[in-house]
């Protein structure tokens, strides 16, 4: 089985670009995921449309058309476990991380050594390779006096519990650490049939996306309460959890943050006006920058948050 790879939400802004881009510039499968309408989110996808930011794509007649067969479009509500619980046994199903060998067929007599089938090798393991954790939501409260428990409570459940609970439940898709013996070599993580300048070619990475107002030694204005206590809160659990994979799968997997810029997604379009000249960004171009990042992205730089140009984003 071929290792796969998985975005989620899929159905707009950077979701969507992102899918798109993985889909045109890899061999590999394709989960992506919507709340709802997933037929309009797999039409999004596959459209030979070009959107703005993605003309490295459809270069000398590019890649308008892609292998549909490869896409699979499954519903996950972040707010609601019972979905990714759902769509995590689907993926199971898809790509079975723990294939199993096949039974011999039952024989009633003992072929001779001449005429014996030669020993098959057992079924490889297919991995996620890739997953790009995109929930977001903001309330750009200005003052103290406009907190809303609710909408707090909305804002962690989206930002930060949700890219939680989707490490709990894809995490067992992850490779693990190879078994040393001083007699054999573990088998490479992604073979040279599917190798991408879009793909790490030696770690498996979880990237959720942050941003830059997570960060606490760079709040120099303060406001958006909310945001920026859930996406430093993000940034501890892509740490937290980089921990455990250390231990699970040593250097084969990874979980890293993601600082996209400021794109033109409606998150953001209350603040267009502000932002400084060339530093607006289409999700198209940002989907390209966090994904040249990501394939270049070497294992000393796990359990960090890193932006759209490669620096660092200090907690």
């Amino acid at each position: 089985m071929p290792p796969w790879l998985l975005v989620t939400p899929s159905s707009r802004g950077i979701g969507l670009a992102l899918s798109r881009r993985l889909l045109r510039t890899t061999q590999l499968p394709l989960v992506a995921t919507a709340r709802s309408d997933l037929d309009r989110t797999r039409e999004a996808i596959l459209s030979p449309s070009k959107l703005e930011g993605e003309d490295d794509l459809f270069r000398e007649g590019g890649q308008g058309v892609v292998d549909e067969g490869r896409l699979t479009v499954l519903r996950v509500d972040v707010t609601d476990e019972s979905t990714i619980e759902a769509a995590a046994s689907t993926c199971a199903r898809l790509f079975p991380p723990n294939p199993k060998s096949p039974s011999p067929s039952p024989s009633t007599s003992t072929p001779t050594p001449s005429k014996a089938t030669p020993p098959q090798p057992p079924p490889q393991p297919s991995h996620l390779h890739l997953a790009l954790l995109t929930p977001g939501i903001l309330h750009p409260e200005k003052s103290p006096s406009q907190l809303d428990p609710t909408t707090l409570a909305r804002t962690f459940a989206i930002n930060t519990i949700g890219p939680l609970l989707l490490y709990k439940h894809f995490c067992r898709f992850l490779p693990r650490k190879p078994p040393t013996t001083p007699t054999t070599n573990p088998s490479p993580l992604l073979p040279p049939t599917f190798s991408s300048p879009s793909l790490n070619p030696t770690t498996s990475i979880i990237a959720s996306l942050s941003a830059r107002v997570g960060s606490i030694s760079d709040n120099h204005l303060g406001g958006w309460y909310g945001y920026r206590c859930s996406k430093a809160a993000l940034n501890q659990a892509v740490k937290t959890f980089d921990h455990h994979l250390k231990l699970r799968s040593g250097d084969r997997a990874m979980s890293v943050g993601l600082h996209p810029g400021t794109v033109r997604t409606g998150l953001s379009s209350e603040f267009w006006g502000g932002v400084e000249r060339g530093r607006l960004f289409s999700p198209g171009f940002a989907a390209g920058a966090l994904v040249g990042v990501l394939g270049g992205l070497e294992v000393r730089g796990r359990g960090r948050c890193w932006d759209w140009r490669g620096g660092e984003v200090v907690p």
